[in-house]
């Protein structure tokens, strides 16, 4: 079955694609922006053994950028994850969550870090990230490192993005190569942030829509979801599908049935909205397929999640599948993916600054 799945994903790959370029253990997508071929010791190129894909990276952008004026920027990076996340597991997913929660509001140029000011009113404040997002204290510490090391040097937008790869990695995830070069930005938008971040509780054609803003396909929507295979979310994120799914008080009729029973215990109907859940709870501090599998048996925790297989758009449902069959092929697919997404609307060149503190402006 996961042959047949295997062959069917790469005939559906060709067909939407005029350049291939196949490389171990998957094939290139030729959308302009490939994932790549990292290594797990910190280098910035070359070919390591957990590493995925080819490379073809944003303008202005690329592996190197840091080679000859911060060449230790990724051992200290990695450094610093390694004890954060053996400390605590969860803030992997925490870091993962900030680039995206960056990209998606104006490009992945570190607006998400910027505190309120006299001139910022941060994102931070927004109802997607407001008592949500984290690890702000980890970029703090990581940017603080390369300062001594290098000063005025590796930009806030870079380290969302190293500390994602890093993250990903140190949970057992794929590795890539990484596309490096973006500056912070001088501002923030609350509105965006309002916006453009998908819902927990949202239908399969809202994510669609709000991933298609960004310059992302249903692939790239599925895939990046797996991101949900490590982490916790608030009870508040998933109380509608238990109590009142559809406005009449009654539960998300997919749900299943013993997994349904035991998230009401973890998220009553009144209080408990900071009680937090397992978004993969057979292997939540792992980055694997399970997700994928779990969502086939009924058993996505969010919204957002289900509706990928439920959701009846053939695509995304056959990706769902396609993944929880191959995690070799989910593995691929995600660091492309994540190389897509780093790429939008980096500030590059002399836009931009790079900060010397990630929460405030020079």
């Amino acid at each position: 079955m996961a042959t047949l799945l295997y062959t069917t994903y790469m005939l559906m790959v060709m067909l939407s694609s005029s350049t291939i370029c196949f490389a171990f253990p998957g094939f290139s997508f030729g959308w302009g922006v490939g994932g790549g071929s990292g290594s797990r010791d910190g280098s910035f190129g070359g070919s390591g053994d957990h590493s995925f894909g080819g490379s073809q990276g944003y303008p202005g952008l690329f592996p190197e950028f840091y080679s000859l004026s911060c060449p230790q920027a990724n051992d200290i990076v990695m450094s610093v994850l390694e004890s954060v996340i053996a400390k605590d597991p969860r803030m992997a997913a925490s870091l993962l969550r900030l680039h995206f929660h960056d990209c998606f509001v104006q490009g992945c140029d570190a607006s998400v870090l910027l505190d309120d000011s006299s001139m910022i009113v941060s994102e931070k404040n927004s109802g997607p990230n407001s008592n949500s997002i984290r690890g702000f204290e980890v970029i703090d510490e990581i940017k603080s490192r390369l300062e001594e090391a290098c000063p005025e040097t590796v930009s806030c937008a870079d380290i969302l993005a190293l500390a994602a790869r890093g993250s990903t990695v140190l949970s057992g995830g794929p590795n890539w190569e990484l596309p490096l070069g973006r500056r912070d930005a001088m501002q923030a938008s609350l509105s965006e942030a309002n916006n453009n971040l998908p819902p927990p509780n949202s239908t399969i054609q809202n994510l669609i829509t709000l991933f298609r803003r960004q310059g992302l396909d249903e692939v790239d929507l599925v895939s990046l979801s797996g991101a949900h295979s490590i982490g916790m979310a608030r009870c508040t994120s998933f109380k509608q599908r238990l109590y009142n799914q559809d406005g009449n008080n009654q539960p998300d009729s997919t749900l299943e049935v013993t997994y349904y029973n035991d998230l009401k215990t973890i998220c009553p109907k009144t209080g408990g909205d900071n009680n937090i859940s397992p978004l993969d709870f057979e292997s939540p501090a792992r980055f694997d397929n399970t997700y994928f599998k779990l969502i086939m048996w009924g058993k996505g925790l969010l919204t957002s999640d289900q509706v990928l297989l439920t959701g009846n758009v053939e695509e995304t449902m056959f990706l769902v599948k396609a993944f929880a069959e191959d995690d070799a092929l989910f593995f691929d697919q995600f660091a492309r993916s994540m190389v897509k997404m780093g790429n939008i609307n980096p500030l590059i060149g002399y836009n931009g600054e790079v900060r010397k503190n990630c929460r405030m402006v020079n």
